[in-house]
C-alpha cells in the first residue's frame, strides 16, 4: 500500500524506486484519465517517470511498466494497489530455441481467452477483454516471452518471413502501406485468432483466414495485410540507471 506522502519519500530516497501491482490496474493515455492506454497485470512492475523531483499530481501519476517500458497514466487512488518490489525486475534473454516450445501454449492461452465472454477493449492486456497486440503480448508473457506493447512494434521486432512459411505460433499484420494497426497469432492453413474491433472486426476474440474466399471480416483484414513475423527473441526492456544520484 503507497499513499502520495509515501511516494514522495520513496522517490526522495530511490528515484528509480520500483513498485508491483498488487492487482489489475489501468493505465491511461493522458492525465484527464478518459481512454485506456494499456493494463498492468498482478505483479507487475512499474516505476513512476515524473515527480521524483518536484510535486506529484494529485489525481494521476507518470508511469512506465517496467518490462517494456510503456508509458501511462495511473489514477492517484490506485497506489493503495501497489506495494514497494521487493527486487528490480531482471529481464530474461530467451532466444528461438528457447521460446519454440512454448508457442503451442501461447496459442491455448488465445483459444481459451476467446471461449470466455470477451469484447475487444482498446488497451486491454489482462483479460478477459483484449485488444490486438495486448491479447499477443499477454499470450505470450504467459509464457515467459515478452513482446512490445503495439501491433507496429511488434511487427518491427519480430523476424519477417514469407507468408508460406509461416508456421503456428507465428504472427501476422495488417494495415496500411505506411503503418501496421493490427496483428493475430497465425494457427497454420492460413488461419489466425486475433482480437478485433466493432468497424471492421468481430467486437472481439476470434479465427479468420487469410484469403479472398473468407466471410466479410476475413476479406476485410486479408486486404490489409502487410506481413508475417517469427518471433526469434524475447523483448528486454532498457532499465534506467541504478547509480544516478539522489535529487538534492
Amino acid at each position: 500500500m503507497v499513499s502520495i506522502a509515501q511516494l514522495h519519500a520513496l522517490l526522495a530516497a530511490e528515484p528509480h524506486q520500483e513498485f508491483c501491482c498488487a492487482m489489475n490496474l489501468n493505465l491511461y493515455d493522458s492525465p484527464a484519465m478518459k481512454s485506456l492506454a494499456t493494463q498492468a497485470a498482478v505483479g507487475r512492475h512499474l516505476r513512476v517517470t515524473d515527480g521524483s523531483k518536484g510535486e506529484i499530481p494529485q489525481t494521476a501519476i507518470a508511469v512506465e511498466l517496467c518490462e517494456d517500458n510503456y508509458p501511462g497514466w495511473l489514477a492517484a487512488e490506485d497506489l493503495k494497489n501497489l506495494t514497494p518490489a521487493t527486487a528490480p525486475y531482471r529481464p530474461v534473454t530467451l532466444t528461438r530455441p528457447a521460446i519454440h516450445p512454448h508457442l503451442s501454449q501461447a496459442i491455448a492461452f488465445t483459444q481459451a481467452a476467446m471461449r470466455q465472454p470477451n469484447i475487444y477493449l482498446w488497451g486491454g492486456t489482462v483479460g478477459p477483454n483484449y485488444d490486438c497486440s495486448g491479447l499477443m503480448q499477454a499470450a505470450f508473457a504467459a509464457q515467459g516471452i515478452w513482446l512490445p506493447r503495439d501491433a507496429y512494434q511488434q511487427e518491427a521486432f519480430v523476424q519477417t518471413i514469407d507468408l508460406e512459411k509461416a508456421e503456428p505460433g507465428d504472427l501476422v499484420f495488417f494495415g496500411s502501406p505506411d503503418r501496421c494497426t493490427h496483428v493475430g497469432l497465425y494457427l497454420g492453413d492460413r488461419r489466425y485468432i486475433h482480437s478485433s474491433g466493432k468497424s471492421q472486426g468481430r467486437n472481439g476474440i476470434g479465427i479468420d483466414i487469410l484469403a479472398d474466399e473468407g466471410d466479410t471480416v476475413s476479406q476485410t483484414y486479408w486486404k490489409q495485410f502487410r506481413s508475417s513475423g517469427r518471433i526469434i527473441q524475447s523483448y528486454v526492456a532498457q532499465c534506467p540507471p541504478s547509480d544516478v544520484p539522489n535529487p538534492d
